[in-house]
């Protein structure tokens, strides 16, 4: 029973380094802000958080004890990322950024960031 749980914290670990060279890559190759925010909160966070997770396996069904520093640490990971990205986020668009500057949106969404006139402007559709 042991061996299957060095399997699945063998298999955790490469899942997430495999994030984390994702994200790392992302994070160097993409081309604007917006972009290379999304790659590091995403890919990263759960490269991190799958060696968190197999640390907690290990801890828990080879050294016979649980480990609740590790699963704080996951929690607030997952917890903080995607609102620390979410504030990055707002502070690129609200520096002073005209929609010419902005990266193009989804179709049918506007900037969240612009003033009722400036996303009724052409431009920012």
């Amino acid at each position: 029973m042991a061996e299957f749980f060095q399997y699945v914290v063998a298999a955790s670990l490469v899942i997430a380094g495999i994030f984390g060279i994702v994200g790392s890559f992302g994070l160097i190759k993409l081309n604007d802000p917006m972009s290379r925010l999304h790659a590091p909160t995403k890919a990263t966070t759960l490269g991190v958080g799958g060696v968190l997770i197999a640390s907690m396996v290990h801890a828990l069904m080879v050294e016979h004890h649980l480990s609740v520093h590790e699963l704080l640490i996951t929690i607030f990971l997952f917890l903080t990322a995607p609102i620390t990205a979410n504030f990055i986020a707002k502070a690129h668009i609200h520096r002073h950024c005209t929609a010419e500057d902005l990266p193009d949106p989804a179709p049918d969404a506007r900037w969240a960031g612009l003033t009722e006139e400036e996303a009724d402007t052409p431009d920012a559709q």
